[in-house]
């Protein structure tokens, strides 16, 4: 399939062409698309400019821990169809997402380097972290890869880890900022602010148009920020609003129970349904969640988390 007329999006090795390769490529869960991916599959990209090759993202779906270890596997900073668009603006030519199943874990390397990277994309250069691992129980790593790039013809291209003001940039690292509220800091390490797509939750009654300030996401599987209250952006359509979220169980309400409630600043009205894609930017954790004694007490602080909000887009308009 065509994915925005950018890059092209193979979900099995029968779906790549016979005529496709040849590639230079790199694999990875590509999960957040960090920095540090962005670097190697800059590189990639670079690397098949020249050599007439074409630039290739390898990833997984689901993510090997979700098969392998269903109890203990992370949540997500980006769910695939966010990681594919996020893969397309790194430039390369296409991305195949292998179906991680049990046929595919029980591989060796050496099956895995013979059926994939050259009976079909006929590889000329791989890009890796010095992290990869890879093959059944993930034995081997780019050691073993540059041995079999050595037999089968084919380069290896160890990146060291990017750092970023002084933090290694990693998945898991970026999913420990989020999951702590430290928006900052994740910001750093995505190169973006981190952020979720969704829609808005059914039965709210709004129709076809959104005629309240306030919009609550539909339940969303993923990772989202610690319980609190920040400072974010809400697009609706193509429409950008200012916004202050809640991330939380909304305790001040008995019985309302978790939610993620987002009231828009600079607000109009605006073309809105249950399937209307939102997408919900978080820029900056203003506190924790707090239990109120009584309804005006909330009132206040809602105020000055306000207050604060509109001042941190006053002081980064260009943000």
């Amino acid at each position: 399939m065509n994915l925005e007329r950018k890059i092209q999006v193979y979900r099995s090795l029968p779906e790549v062409p016979a005529e496709f390769g040849p590639t230079v490529a790199a694999i990875g869960n590509f999960d957040g698309v960090h920095v540090g991916h962005q670097e190697i599959l800059s590189a990639v990209v670079a690397e098949a400019r020249v050599s007439a090759a074409r630039a290739m993202a390898i990833t997984f779906d689901p993510h090997p821990e979700k098969f392998l270890r269903p109890e203990g596997a992370p949540k997500l900073l980006t769910p695939m169809a966010e990681r594919l668009k996020l893969l397309s603006e790194t430039g390369v030519d296409a991305v195949l997402v292998l179906p991680f199943d049990a046929a595919l874990a029980n591989l060796s390397a050496r099956e895995f380097v013979e059926r994939v990277l050259v009976s079909v994309l006929r590889v000329r250069a791989m890009h890796e972290g010095g992290n990869f691992r890879f093959g059944h129980r993930a034995v081997a790593g780019v050691k073993e890869l540059r041995a079999f790039g050595e037999e089968f013809g084919f380069g290896v291209n160890e990146h060291r880890a990017v750092r970023v003001h002084g933090l290694e940039v990693s998945s898991s690292a970026v999913r420990a900022l989020v999951a702590a509220g430290d928006m900052k800091r994740a910001r750093w390490m995505l190169g973006r602010p981190f952020t979720i797509q969704s829609t808005q939750a059914r039965g709210r009654g709004v129709g076809t148009r959104l005629l309240v300030p306030t919009v609550n996401l539909a339940p969303y599987d993923e990772l989202l920020p610690a319980f609190g209250v920040y400072v974010t952006r809400l697009t609706i359509g193509g429409k950008r609003f200012q916004a202050v979220t809640n991330v939380g169980n909304r305790p001040t309400f008995e019985g309302v129970g978790f939610g993620v409630e987002t009231h828009i600043l600079n607000f109009e009205e605006v073309e809105m349904n249950d399937e209307t894609p939102l997408k919900l930017e978080f820029l900056l954790k203003l506190r924790p969640e707090m239990t109120w004694p009584s309804p005006e007490a909330l009132k206040a602080q809602i105020f000055k988390d306000v207050a604060r909000a509109k001042r941190y887009f006053r002081l980064h308009a260009r943000d």
